[in-house]
């Protein structure tokens, strides 16, 4: 009865002992609160332009100044916020979903099976991402739904081929063994079996999956393969802002630049303490 909240508190103790990690957490949290809720205090027009404000400098009313376009920085910096947290996390626990049901049936029915759909994944590996990300991108119209699309079909390859490793070490576990003499069949084995004790694998890769997602979907708007205007993300204010570098808009640059930073460090922060929060060694310690 007090196994599992004994198990809970420890791995809670291992991630709070991770000063990075916490880091990672509170600086995830504000990000959050700044690009959902700030809206409701700092309420802006990201529809219509207003070429009368544009390329104002930071000042009273506009915090963040304004775009080429006379959008207020600030709000969208939130709104843009909205839609690369919001890809980013559809695509990279779409992602990850995808490739551990993939690798463990790969992993735990082995044979030809295991055979047949990892030469498929290391073929699609042998194509670099970025590239296929582009070619997509540039047949169809994004979106917030096609973008999540794109970007998931690319990156549930390294958490399938992770979970494949993950299933061939699990299979040969006694309880599977059991579980196949009473008649269980392969579906029971890989999501009763399976996938639940590779759980702490999964969760860990998820969160560098929607770092990399995040990542993936500045890289395509820096490309101009964004959602279509007046919709923004960070990427695509970067790329914007990029344009006036060499007349000192600075504050049409760092913003989003920072922003992209800070959320993908704090997802790779908060990897790294559930890795070793999930380290059964490091509980017992």
């Amino acid at each position: 009865m007090d196994a599992t909240p004994s198990l809970a508190r420890r791995t809670l103790a291992v991630f709070t002992r991770n000063k990075l990690a916490l880091t990672g957490a509170v600086i995830l949290v504000l990000l959050l609160a700044f690009c959902f809720l700030g809206p409701l205090f700092h309420s802006t027009d990201q529809v219509h332009t207003d070429l009368g404000q544009a390329s104002l400098s930071p000042r009273a009313g506009h915090p963040l100044g304004t775009t080429d376009v006379g959008y207020d920085m600030l709000g969208r910096l939130m709104y843009g916020g909205q839609t690369s947290l919001e890809v980013g996390l559809a695509a990279g626990l779409l992602a990850t979903l995808f490739g551990t049901v993939y690798g463990a049936v790969a992993g735990y029915f082995g044979g030809w099976t295991d055979a047949l759909l990892m030469r498929i994944t290391d073929a699609a590996l042998a194509i670099p991402a970025l590239f296929l990300l582009v070619v997509v991108a540039a047949i169809v119209t994004p979106s917030k739904p096609v973008l999540i699309l794109i970007i998931a079909s690319v990156a549930w390859l390294s958490p399938a081929r992770l979970i494949r490793g993950e299933a061939l070490a699990l299979r040969s576990r006694d309880y599977v063994h059991a579980m196949r003499l009473m008649g269980g069949g392969g579906g029971r084995a890989v999501f009763r079996h399976i996938v639940p004790n590779a759980i702490g694998t999964v969760i860990v890769n998820a969160t560098f999956q929607i770092a990399d997602a995040i990542l993936y979907v500045a890289y395509l708007s820096f490309l101009g393969l964004s959602i279509p205007p007046p919709a923004a993300d960070w990427g695509s204010m970067l790329s914007s802002g990029i344009t006036y570098t060499q007349v000192g808009y600075w504050w049409l640059i760092f913003p989003p630049g920072l922003a992209i930073v800070l959320v993908v460090a704090a997802f790779n922060f908060i990897g790294d303490g559930l890795r070793d929060a999930f380290d059964v060694r490091l509980q017992k310690g």
